[in-house]
């Protein structure tokens, strides 16, 4: 199943070329209320076997009036959040690109809430930024809350999976006595997600995705998930050693080789770059630079 949030804030299915608006949905196929926020749909068993009616309701030829056609909707963030978790230098390439020792544990940092931005977002740089970067990521989507979790079992508590680019203002992770990476990370808008959330059952193994980015129509990235140096079960049972891990937090899990900084002469994003940032399995978020 796929699901999305629309800019009115209603939460919708995906079908091939379609959006179907749940609560509308469900209530021509007779069912009755779901909750209004994507995290509280994906902590709630029953209203998610309900939103998968409401989808197969509206999929059948005769309720196309159920449906919007997906080139005319326009989508928000899928959700919102409690946390977002990053996981730095987690593709071998990109390691290796970056420097340093080997890791023996996640790197990781965090992103605040209020830097996601949605689909289609012209993301505005602050105009003190002069090293703003891109990194694609498949981003993981925590279900059922999850402490002290053992990495055999830590797929359970995966609701589903999207994209997310954790764009970073590389002056403060680089250029600083001390790294500022959150902060480098956590600038507004510097978390584009989307375009939607694919449900655990339907992208059941993380293991091999390949992951993109095109930059202006350039591919700039390129990397397959097989490459990570921790894997999402690993992730999970580390970081839920330590913290809570609650429904709908976000582990964005790292990005492949090709980021701007690191490249020779260093590229960084402009104004008017237009970004395509895809996982197999999941679709492609764009958005583009003020």
């Amino acid at each position: 199943m796929r699901l999305a949030t629309l800019k009115d804030g209603r939460l919708a299915g995906v079908l091939p070329g379609a959006l179907v608006p749940l609560a509308e949905a469900l209530r021509a196929a007779g069912g009755g209320a779901l909750p209004q926020a994507m995290t509280a749909l994906l902590a709630d068993e029953a209203a998610m076997t309900e939103a998968a009616r409401a989808i197969a309701f509206a999929a059948r030829p005769e309720n196309a009036a159920l449906r919007v056609p997906l080139d005319e909707a326009l989508l928000e963030a899928p959700l919102r959040p409690g946390k977002i978790i990053g996981v730095g230098r987690n593709y071998g390439a990109h390691a290796s690109e970056v420097g340093g020792p080997k890791l023996e544990a996640p790197k990781l940092f965090l992103k605040p809430t209020s830097s996601i931005c949605g689909p289609g977002t012209a993301v505005q740089i602050p105009r003190a930024v002069t090293k703003p970067d891109w990194e694609a990521e498949l981003a993981v989507i925590i279900g059922a809350p999850a402490y002290e979790v053992e990495e055999r079992v830590a797929l359970d508590h995966v609701a589903g999976y999207t994209i997310l680019n954790d764009i970073s203002a590389r002056e403060f992770q680089f250029d600083q006595p001390l790294a500022m990476t959150s902060f480098a990370k956590g600038l507004a808008q510097f978390c584009p997600i989307g375009p939607w959330i694919v449900t655990a059952d339907e992208l059941s193994e993380p293991w091999a995705l390949d992951v993109d980015c095109t930059l202006n129509g350039e591919s700039v990235q390129h990397g397959n998930t097989r490459e990570l140096i921790f894997s999402v079960p690993a992730l999970i049972a580390y970081i839920s050693r330590f913290m809570r891990l609650d429904t709908g937090d976000v582990i964005a899990t790292g990005t492949p080789a090709g980021s701007g900084h690191f490249r020779t002469p260093p590229r960084y994003l402009r104004s008017g770059d237009a970004l395509a940032l895809s996982v197999a399995g999941i679709g492609t978020l764009r958005h583009s630079i003020a």
